[in-house]
């Protein structure tokens, strides 16, 4: 096979003229983000709108290290929980990936640091619900998301204010229509899911927020939230967590069984979280994982 003829001189020149241009453009862009004089999802926009853009031609690494107080080794932590390559361009990214990272500079650009986001987890009967109820008694400042769930009431418990209890067909729909942060089914019975729109719409308005959830649902939330902060809750003991799940009375034999066997798998995987809060008294349990709201995000 012959080798393909050069190009003309003329074309050479002017591709040459053309990649001079599209290099300046995209550093205006970025020089435009880093004064300010726009703002990341504003260049996201520009993209998506018109894949033959400058913005669209940005590389989602060079757009992000643009944007102040983020600097290239966050930014690479950053891209790599949100799942995009290194050499991804903005016009590039699929739809998952545009909604991750729009999600996240929606909340960075907002002037809030997404530190503020804080996921407590842990096993089966440590106290994550008396934790929460606590917080949500003492520290009305901070924002307590309230979950969806199929599962039926418990006695005591207020629509809206416990969980959105809600039918398997309404959770569907919320599935669908991607107003979850995260879902996953608990226990092999009932789904639970973080309603999207309430979390972001806090968040927005400065306040510090925080959700109960599994550890399934901690894990989607990394992944949407890379910089939230994860918080596992642990027993004082072992014996003392099979007391608290035997005395609370709401399991039969066979059932108290089978969620000890999860809480030992659960209580694995306290290396993947950030901080570590032994709940051996409510009150100060509780007080670690409000401080922990304030944590600047600046020592991440």
């Amino acid at each position: 096979m012959s080798p393909r003829p050069a190009p003309p001189a003329v074309d050479r020149a002017a591709a040459s003229r053309a990649a001079v241009v599209a290099r300046q453009a995209r550093a205006a862009i970025k020089h435009a983000v880093a004064s300010k004089a726009r703002t990341a999802q504003d260049v996201l926009d520009a993209a998506w709108a018109d894949r033959q853009s400058a913005e669209a031609g940005l590389r989602v690494r060079e757009l992000l290290t643009s944007v102040p107080t983020l600097g290239p080794t966050r930014t690479a932590r950053v891209m790599a929980q949100l799942g995009i390559a290194e050499s991804k361009r903005v016009g590039g990214l699929g739809i998952r990936q545009r909604e991750k990272l729009r999600t996240y500079l929606r909340i960075r650009e907002g002037g809030i640091e997404p530190r503020r986001l804080v996921v407590l987890a842990g096993p089966t009967a440590v106290g994550k619900g008396t934790v929460s109820a606590y917080i949500r008694d003492h520290h009305p400042d901070v924002h307590l998301s309230v979950s969806a769930t199929t599962r039926p009431p418990r006695r005591g418990e207020i629509d809206g204010v416990h969980y959105y209890f809600v039918s398997d067909a309404e959770f569907d729909q919320m599935v669908q229509n991607h107003q979850l942060l995260e879902w996953a089914t608990v226990h092999n019975s009932f789904r639970y899911g973080t309603p999207r729109e309430p979390i972001e719409t806090a968040l927005a308005s400065g306040k510090r927020v925080m959700l109960e959830i599994d550890l399934q649902g901690a894990r989607q939330v990394r992944e949407s939230m890379p910089d939230a902060v994860l918080v596992f809750l642990l027993p004082p003991s072992w014996e003392e967590l099979v007391r608290r799940l035997i005395g609370r009375g709401t399991e039969d034999a066979a059932e108290q069984a089978r969620r000890l066997e999860t809480a030992k798998v659960e209580l694995a995987a306290q290396d993947e979280f950030d901080y570590r809060v032994i709940n051996s008294e409510v009150g100060q349990a509780a007080q670690e994982v409000v401080e922990l709201t304030l944590v600047p995000a600046a020592s991440a």
